[in-house]
């Protein structure tokens, strides 16, 4: 018997009825085969950040990256540079509205203040993305999590920063910035005053942000933070604002008002600040991580002249207010598997370690501090790594939810009465008290969530 005829022996079909079954199958893998492929998904992604030609190369390249890994596509729709004006538009996109029946956005990145505001509208990521909580430091995951559901993974982390003057520092005998509040008064008095001396007669000791915005609250909690006043709302809800520390440590800011700060630092922005620090016409600085880039740019007249530290400390340590961004899935997401998915790419190690050495964006995983290469390129990292050591402190926005910028208007009016000596500090933060509680009480803010009262965010 030849080899073809066993071969035809051995494979003949047995039945009828498994012929035609067989016969079926083929044809409809071949009908599968002829059918087009499906269209790959198109996430869309709303993200803060800036528009700047870097940010927009190093957002391009990660998107180009994931896409070929993953066959999914990412489109980013267009928003506000303002953080007020973002807030807004993220609140009606993730709306069941008929101004946005067409627009389904699937991730979000959004401020460190704002998963309270936003809780019931995104997922609670703890089932999907157990594995990577632990890479990020613990502060901000608690920050992100809302009545026990993570609603966002961190990004980015930023906190205030003293920058000082290394050649004026080394001018007036001076080894080391200062380590307290009243060693930065007095610091600042004596270059200031020298400076002076010298010709410059708008040079100032000491720039801040002294403006009705969510950064005045930041500076002030940070003040009085630093003095064991209490954090203005506690975790627990309790309002504790009304104390000798926290009204000691604002009245001495107010001190600073005029004398080793302009008259005009109470209308201070970041950059209001900012501008006063790059002219060179001041010693000292409080401000957020961007202005490191920017202080040793072409533009700035500190460029080599400048170094930062911690915020000083006061009777009970250092305090550090941090501020960054995280990334959610909105609950409307039509593709959840997928979005999830590039939001564990956003929130990646590699990701993180593009944005930090590129962008000098601050990391929010501790690993990444530990990158000798990454931390030579960018040596203020280790000084955002000793605050996070030494204790971050968060705004109350996670406890007041939406009634948050309600709670840091009334906050930030008290504390501006008491710059602008309008009111003392026991008057103010007793008024202060009984509004807090009106706020978080039956009377609480709009349903909302955005300000009610003129209370800017401003941008970080």
């Amino acid at each position: 018997m030849s080899p073809v005829k066993v071969w035809r022996t051995e494979f003949l079909w047995p039945t009828r009825p498994f012929w035609l079954v067989t016969l079926l199958f083929l044809f409809c893998l071949s009908c599968a085969r002829q059918t087009p492929p499906a269209a790959p998904v198109t996430l869309v992604l709303v993200d803060r950040g800036w528009l700047d030609k870097e940010f927009r190369d190093v957002r391009d390249r990660e998107f180009g990256e994931f896409t070929a890994a993953t066959g999914i596509r990412v489109k980013l729709l267009p928003g506000s540079e303002s953080a007020i004006e973002q807030l807004r538009l993220w609140q009606r996109l993730l709306a069941d509205t008929p101004e946005t029946k067409n627009v389904h956005p699937d991730v979000f990145g959004i401020d460190v203040i704002w998963p309270g505001i936003l809780a019931e509208d995104l997922i609670d990521l703890k089932p999907y993305v157990a594995q990577d909580v632990s890479a990020h430091f613990p502060e901000l995951v608690a920050n992100m999590t809302v009545n026990g559901r993570l609603v966002a993974l961190p990004s980015r982390l930023d906190v205030g920063l003293l920058y000082y003057r290394t050649d004026l520092l080394q001018r007036y005998g001076y080894h080391g910035p200062p380590e307290t509040w009243d060693d930065l008064e007095k610091m600042a008095a004596h270059i200031q005053q020298g400076e002076r001396a010298r010709g410059k007669k708008n040079f100032w000791g000491f720039a801040w942000e002294g403006a009705l915005t969510d950064t005045l609250t930041s500076n002030a909690l940070e003040w009085q933070a630093s003095e064991g006043g209490g954090h203005i709302i506690e975790a627990d809800g309790k309002v504790t604002v009304n104390n000798a520390r926290a009204i000691k440590a604002w009245e001495r800011a107010a001190r600073w008002v005029g004398s080793i700060s302009p008259l005009g630092v109470t209308t201070y922005k970041e950059q209001d600040a900012m501008n006063l620090w790059l002219s060179g016409d001041a010693a000292f600085m409080r401000n957020w991580w961007a202005s490191y880039v920017v202080s040793g740019s072409d533009r700035s007249s500190v460029k080599n002249r400048f170094a930062v530290t911690l915020l000083p400390r006061g009777s009970m340590g250092r305090a550090e207010v941090f501020g960054g961004d995280g990334y959610s899935v909105s609950r409307r997401s039509a593709h959840l598997k997928e979005a999830i998915a590039f939001l564990r790419y956003l929130s990646s190690r590699n990701v993180e370690a593009l944005r930090a050495r590129v962008l000098s964006t601050p990391p929010t995983m501790p690993d990444l501090y530990q990158d000798a290469e990454l931390s030579k390129e960018n040596p203020h990292l280790q000084n955002i790594k000793q605050a996070v050591l030494q204790g971050l402190v968060a705004r109350p926005s996670t406890v007041a939810g939406p009634k948050y910028f309600d709670v840091s208007a009334a906050f930030g009016k008290a504390v501006h009465a008491v710059l602008m000596h309008e009111k003392d500090g026991a008057a103010a933060a007793a008024e202060l008290e009984k509004e807090l509680h009106r706020i978080i009480g039956s009377e609480g803010p709009s349903q909302s969530g955005v300000p009610t009262a003129s209370i800017p965010h401003a941008p970080r």
